[in-house]
């Protein structure tokens, strides 16, 4: 009897497993990546809107399994009026998935990312939150509720005129009720980037939080509160973002 229920509770965990593990996962939690990569023959497009009419496009594409390729660009005051300000070239993004995810292991992914987020500062050639650069990233999912993940990281930005050239590290977390509603919080501790405090951070990292809502299995629009502990000056910020999902 205790063996039967010892197989049985087993079976239970690694059915549970895999049911996370078929949720489609997504690259970004907020500002922060996943060890998550696109399938093959896929492709994923959306639309940030931030602040100052600011709006930045990103197009995404799986090549294998096991790698994908993206691109993104956008600037301020692009709604609005006035001049357009844009951003002075595209993002670059690429990542592979090194280690897929098992009941033991969390997936883990190295890539690059050139993009960052909010305004570009021309003076200092970087974003108000420093892209990631070279990033290395673990994701582990478990079947709670509909799905649980954990993600955590390190990276180092090459955005580093500002003199802050600091490896810097990363964690989030993200939790969906059902196939629809998704919220996540993540938290850069932005070791990159203390010292123009006047400016940007004081050391205290980036706490963001937000919802996202799948409308349909390919479409979703994501409602993001960012820099919750308000650090640095510029303050708390309000963003929303669409994407969609689509096979070739």
């Amino acid at each position: 009897m205790k063996k039967q229920s010892f197989v049985i509770m087993a079976a239970l965990i690694i059915a549970s497993t895999a049911y996370a593990q078929d949720e489609i996962q997504p690259q970004l939690l907020i500002d922060l990546p996943t060890a998550a990569t696109l399938d093959r023959g896929s492709y994923a497009i959306d639309l940030r809107l931030f602040g100052n009419g600011g709006l930045l496009g990103n197009v995404g594409v799986g090549i294998t399994p096991r790698f994908m390729f993206g691109l993104s660009y956008g600037g301020e005051n692009i709604v609005g009026e006035g001049g357009i300000d844009w951003n002075p070239r595209p993002g670059i993004q690429g990542r592979f998935r090194i280690i897929d995810e098992t009941y033991g292991m969390p997936a883990i992914t190295l890539g690059f990312d050139s993009q960052g987020f909010g305004a570009h500062v021309d003076t200092l050639d970087r974003y108000i939150n420093k892209s990631r650069g070279l990033f290395a990233v673990a994701s582990k999912n478990y079947a709670f509720l509909y799905n649980l993940g954990f993600h955590g990281g390190i990276n180092y930005s090459l955005e580093g005129d500002d003199n802050d050239e600091d490896l810097n590290f990363f964690f989030g977390a993200d939790l969906s009720f059902n196939r629809e509603i998704r919220v996540m919080a993540e938290y850069d501790l932005a070791r990159n980037d203390n010292e123009n405090d006047q400016v940007f951070g004081s050391g205290d990292g980036y706490l963001n939080a937000g919802a996202r809502w799948s409308i349909s299995d390919r479409f979703f629009l994501q409602f993001t509160l960012k820099n919750l502990f308000k650090n640095g000056p510029t303050g708390m910020a309000r963003e929303i973002k669409i994407g969609y999902f689509e096979y070739f």
